[in-house]
């Protein structure tokens, strides 16, 4: 157990992903306002992200491809090649790039203090210089060391605030196993599952796990990390939502935050609430700002067919692009609001196209030989597709104002 702990990565980073800001705020939001009664969608979300992320994991370790090299090669018509690339650039680059400036901003939310230069926050600027040093080097490990170690500290940091307050476990597991949506919390659940289930980690993972595993023996441990990876970021996920519940229980509500969950937590933790709450969310925007240009490079690269990897000098054009274009909208303190809308129709439109695609490449004998999906994976990957699709459909109405 040990020995496969310690070979841990493209699941950790896929967590990594995940975990960003605005995962903190949707899932302290969604205990604030409904306490226990949403855990079962981060469940459902959890099981959901492990069905698919553990078929890219099997088509980057088994057939040796990421996700956008197998659409370009299954991809027959022109039609559908050219909608796939066009979906695939859209949503993960012009949208990471919009989200970027989101993940560096959360990443500093709770350090507003820092020192400024140039009217812009110096951690943020630093945090920014580390995501570019860790791309530019090109060592994949360094980067998954460096994400494996900011998940940890997020799982401390979020589930020991979760135990400190000692919350009902009767009332966990009733939030867990009973299936209830109140009033004018649908899109609440749309939100914990689209924050969860994120197009961009199904190349993300792939490419990552290509590159980690180059041992066509390596399938029960890619497995082992993603079922591990991905129920730690889970549970991750829910301490956050338990900690919110039971710091607004009995007078739940929206917040808008690290300060308002930080005072919540002040008879708890004193004076080191809000630190307690800004470190959480300093791992989780540090660790998406990362994941999240990295995930554009390996789509685009794959999808367009350019080779040699983190090396290649376009595939750093990208990712360097993702990054500046965040660090930039991040510092001037606005909102991209033209293209976090174009993203949210784009990234609703591609998640079930994906989740087709990646069905149909991993029942492909001749990409994945003996490695095929089962009747099962079959099964729960069209009920997948099917949440998806719902899910997609409803952040394109969000999107649109329309709800």
């Amino acid at each position: 157990m040990l020995k496969d702990l310690k070979q841990l990565g493209p699941g950790m980073i896929v967590a990594a992903a995940f975990i960003g800001p605005g995962t903190v705020t949707t899932a302290s939001m969604a205990g604030a306002g409904y306490g226990y009664t949403l855990l079962w969608a981060m469940l459902f979300s959890i099981i959901a992200t492990i069905i698919l992320q553990e078929m890219t994991s099997r088509l980057g370790t088994q057939a040796k491809m990421g996700l956008g090299e197998a659409i370009r090669k299954k991809s027959s018509s022109r039609f559908l090649k050219y909608l796939s690339y066009f979906l695939v650039i859209s949503a993960i680059v012009i949208g990471n790039a919009a989200y970027e400036s989101g993940n560096l901003a959360g990443a500093v939310m709770g350090f507003e203090n820092f020192p400024q230069i140039f009217g812009t926050n110096i951690l943020l600027i630093l945090i920014g210089l580390i995501a570019f040093t860790l791309l530019f080097v090109g060592k994949y490990k360094y980067i998954e060391r460096f994400l494996v170690l900011l998940v940890s500290l997020m799982g401390i940091v979020f589930i020991l605030a979760a135990l400190l307050l000692q919350p009902s476990l009767i009332e966990i597991m009733e939030g867990l196993f009973i299936p209830v949506i109140p009033d004018k919390a649908g899109l609440m659940v749309v939100g914990l599952i689209g924050t969860t289930v994120v197009p961009y980690n199904l190349f993300l993972h792939a490419s990552a796990s290509k590159t980690k595993w180059k041992d066509g023996d390596s399938l029960k441990l890619s497995r082992f990390d993603t079922i591990l990876s991905v129920s730690l970021g889970g549970i991750i996920t829910m301490a956050i939502m338990i900690s919110a519940a039971v710091a607004f229980k009995g007078s739940p509500q929206e917040i808008d935050g690290i300060s308002a969950l930080g005072h919540q937590l002040d008879p708890l933790l004193g004076s080191w609430s809000s630190h307690f709450i800004a470190f959480g969310f300093l791992a989780a925007g540090f660790s998406s700002s990362i994941t999240a240009p990295l995930a554009a490079a390996y789509a685009t690269s794959e999808i367009l067919d350019w080779k040699h990897g983190l090396k290649n000098k376009k595939f750093k054009m990208v990712w360097a692009f993702v990054l500046f274009t965040g660090i930039i909208i991040a510092s001037l303190g606005f909102r991209p609001t033209a293209l976090i809308l174009f993203a949210q129709v784009a990234n609703g439109l591609l998640l079930p196209i994906l989740a087709i695609y990646l069905l149909w490449i991993v029942n492909d004998k001749a990409l994945m030989g003996k490695h095929v999906n089962s009747k099962l994976i079959n099964v729960t990957g069209v009920v997948v597709i099917i949440v998806t699709l719902i899910l997609g459909i409803k952040s394109i109405i969000g999107a649109l104002g329309f709800i």
